[in-house]
């Protein structure tokens, strides 16, 4: 029996991350949180009877209290209750399913309590990646991605890259769909809807990293989170556009020969594989059919069209706290545009305007990161938009 704790339980990721309990006899939930979505997490605490389930804001974990009343079920709230749940004894490995900064803090602690880490929060990476990376290695814990891209990467370097080889890697192929735009010009951009951009061609994701998609930030975030993961320098890593979402990512080796993922466009296999890695079982679902493919489409992203990518680029290779700004800079952004507030190409404007502003901060600490987070966030409060 594996024991799993899961942040973020109500969303697509931890949803899922369920559904495959439900088929596994041998996973068992003890303990689960959610940031707001009170009515799902009562309903999957009855489901899986975890030890302890958490919800940000204290008033709602006061009425969570008295809905669970009658079952044995510890009901904790805001950062003090997720780093409960996310260092709770009895839990083997943690799911981190939340989405934005707010995750980082629980993963360290995590960490530090000798947790494996399912990791689909990538924003804890892209932020703080110079800190979770060597604390992992020295607590002797496995950083097992979840985000489809980085499951296959991490699954073509398998036996590559240890069991006692170290073959080199030339190149990281990461794929994107192109999201709902592809293929069109700025021009074509300036009155899309959140309506419009919520609409991904093959994947069902959350709304942020929708939109993320449809930027072209999300590719350029998984970059940044590959350099950490896999220690590859972000000119040796590279994305191309593969619409069928088929391939999930390739990886090159010096010697020329390439490694590909392939799948139907399915969370669940990357959270499966990291929840019983290295062993692999049976996953109920749609497998491809090669006899029904045209062909495999790859192509360049649109960088002139789609900032996105090269927003990353430029931020990682600046360095210390600026993929801290850009990452920052997107989720208000991102949260601004779903409020209806700005305009989709004004994502764009606001990323780009606190990454000129922002004065770098080296090797930044924890406290470090959290400042510059919230340094982008009264930023963007005092722009004229």
């Amino acid at each position: 029996m594996k024991n799993i704790a899961i942040i973020g339980s109500t969303g697509s990721i931890g949803t899922q991350t369920l559904d495959i309990v439900r088929e596994n006899k041998d996973l068992k939930v003890v303990a689960i949180s959610a940031g707001s979505n009170t009515a799902l997490l009562e309903k999957q605490a009855r489901e899986f009877m975890p030890d302890i389930v958490g919800i940000w804001d204290e008033d709602k974990a006061k009425q969570l209290r008295v809905a669970l009343s009658d079952v044995n079920i510890r009901v904790v709230s805001g950062m003090e209750g997720l780093i409960e749940i996310a260092t709770y004894e009895e839990s083997q490995i943690l799911v981190t399913a939340i989405v934005g900064m707010i995750g980082i803090r629980p993963t360290i602690e995590a960490i530090k309590a000798g947790k494996d880490i399912a990791l689909a929060n990538k924003e804890t990476l892209v932020t703080a990646g110079h800190i979770i990376m060597p604390l992992a290695k020295e607590m002797g814990v496995s950083i097992l991605p979840v985000d489809s891209e980085h499951s296959a990467i991490f699954q073509c370097i398998h036996g590559e890259t240890n069991m006692g080889v170290n073959n080199k890697i030339s190149r990281l192929l990461i794929t994107a769909s192109g999201g709902p735009f592809r293929g069109r010009k700025r021009d074509e951009l300036k009155d899309v809807t959140v309506e419009d951009a919520l609409k991904h061609p093959n994947w069902a994701m959350g709304r942020k990293i929708t939109i993320d998609s449809a930027t072209l930030v999300n590719k350029g975030l998984e970059v940044i989170e590959a350099k950490w993961l896999f220690d590859i320098e972000p000119d040796n890593i590279e994305v191309v556009v593969q619409p069928q979402s088929i391939i999930h990512s390739m990886v090159e080796f010096e010697d020329g020969s390439v490694k590909a993922q392939l799948g139907t466009p399915d969370m669940k296999l990357p959270i499966q594989y990291a929840l019983y890695y290295p062993e692999r079982r049976y996953l109920p679902g749609d497998r491809l059919d090669f006899t029904k493919m045209n062909g495999i489409i790859i192509d360049e992203p649109d960088c002139e069209t789609f900032f996105g990518l090269n927003f990353a680029y430029n931020a990682i290779k600046a360095g210390g706290s600026m993929p801290t700004v850009f990452n920052a800079a997107n989720e208000k952004a991102v949260a601004l545009f779903l409020d209806k507030k700005i305009k989709f190409l004004q994502i764009y404007e606001i990323i780009d305007a606190c990454m000129k502003a922002h004065t770098i901060i080296d090797n930044p600490k924890l406290e470090e990161i959290l400042s510059t987070e919230q340094w982008v966030y009264n930023f963007i409060d005092e722009m004229d938009i």
